[in-house]
């Protein structure tokens, strides 16, 4: 009986100790979620040939795949714009630089590679003005692209960017003869913070998507297409679910989306080395309201409302969806679920390859065509 105590008193203090350790990840795991972050550096600059104007970097999935695209660096310049794949070996790739690099330039190591390739708005020589919109949050800025179409287009960028990420899409957009709203949102880093800081994965975001519709439909906007990128994708869907003006949403074009955060959340965990039922239990931690603010969270997280393929039924637009089977960041399962679920709203033409958010970079004529044959068919132009 001794002997069994001494068990049970060495025993008890060891069980505390790994829960108080599952905790501590699970709570950590479920603070990652909801924080905003920049997104960390994902490429190596191995050289730089200022005569050549070409760039050498570490071969990974991204840098190795054709098209344009943009690097975050650091040093001398801060984004350099990137071309066409000149060489490759197992462990490099060289391409040419399209932004002119001078020699003795410094350019660190460590970069981010990104999809953006525009960096700001008058790199498209299209007219645009800065505007505000009047949000729950605050005054959220805003990028409007005036044209002559009463169909506004308002896009929605993803988690950890900002507002450059949709500017890619203001040509073929404009070209219909369309307005861009290209907007901000709350923790954004643009927008204004909320009180907690932290996102609500589109839950609570959508409302400053409303607002921008709302300004929108004061601005001459008769009804207006949502388009969202990645998380984006989230809060257009929300948006349209929720909204008071969804008689006014005529479709939404969703690019690489989150349509359902568990799915999402679930294959990162696993890309990351995460076992189950770790990355369940920070959702569950998330889904509380007293664990959810423990993980930095402003309230809880409502993953059965942000579940679009179960709320499917209560979509009543057409919907365009552009997702890369081979995404490597958000896989497209939901997206196709969600068409399976709504053949009638939803049309996806096929895309692989290309990464996240990265189809026009990788085949711009595809995804600009799936676009305008999608505008086309459903009636939004210039002449609407």
């Amino acid at each position: 009986m001794k002997s069994l105590r001494h068990a049970v008193a060495l025993l008890v203090p060891t069980l505390f100790a790994l829960g108080a350790a599952l905790a501590f990840m699970v709570f950590g795991v479920a603070r990652r979620v909801v924080t905003p972050t920049r997104r960390a550096p994902d490429a190596t600059i191995l050289a730089v040939d200022t005569g050549a104007q070409t760039i050498e970097l570490g071969r990974t999935a991204d840098t190795e795949l054709p098209g344009r695209y943009g690097l975050f660096t650091t040093g001398t310049y801060g984004y350099v714009k990137l071309g066409a794949v000149l060489s490759t070996d197992a462990t490099t790739v060289r391409r040419k630089l399209l932004t002119q690099i001078e020699a003795g330039a410094r350019i660190d190591r460590d970069a981010g590679f990104s999809g953006w390739y525009y960096a700001s708005p008058s790199e498209l020589h299209l007219p645009w003005e800065s505007v505000l919109i009047g949000s729950p949050a605050g005054p959220c800025p805003a990028w409007l692209f005036p044209a002559t179409s009463t169909t506004w287009v308002i896009q929605v960028h993803g988690r950890g960017t900002t507002r450059a990420e949709c500017l890619r899409a203001v040509p073929v957009l404009h070209g219909l003869g369309m307005p861009n709203l290209i907007v901000s949102y709350r923790n954004d880093g643009e927008a204004p913070r909320s009180r907690g800081g932290s996102y609500a994965l589109g839950a609570a975001e959508w409302r400053d998507v409303d607002a921008a519709i709302a300004y929108a439909l004061r601005h001459g906007a008769e009804r207006v297409l949502l388009m969202g990128w990645s998380m984006g994708g989230a809060v257009a869907l929300q948006a349209a679910v929720n909204s008071g003006k969804r008689d006014r949403i005529a479709g939404l074009i969703l690019e690489s989306p989150v349509v359902d955060w568990r799915t999402v959340l679930r294959f990162q965990a696993r890309e990351a080395g995460m076992h189950a039922p770790l990355p369940d239990l920070a959702m569950g931690a998330l889904s509380v309201p007293f664990t959810a603010r423990l993980s930095g969270a402003e309230s809880a997280i409502p993953f059965d409302r942000l579940d679009m393929v179960a709320r499917a039924d209560e979509l009543t637009m057409p919907i365009l969806i552009l997702h890369s089977d081979d995404d490597g960041f958000v896989p497209a399962d939901a997206s196709h679920a969600l068409q399976e679920a709504r053949p009638d709203l939803v049309t996806m033409p096929h895309f692989a390859v290309a990464r996240h958010t990265k189809l026009w970079n990788y085949d711009q004529v595809s995804w600009s065509t799936a676009i305008t044959d999608w505008v086309s068919a459903h009636g939004f132009s210039a002449s609407d």
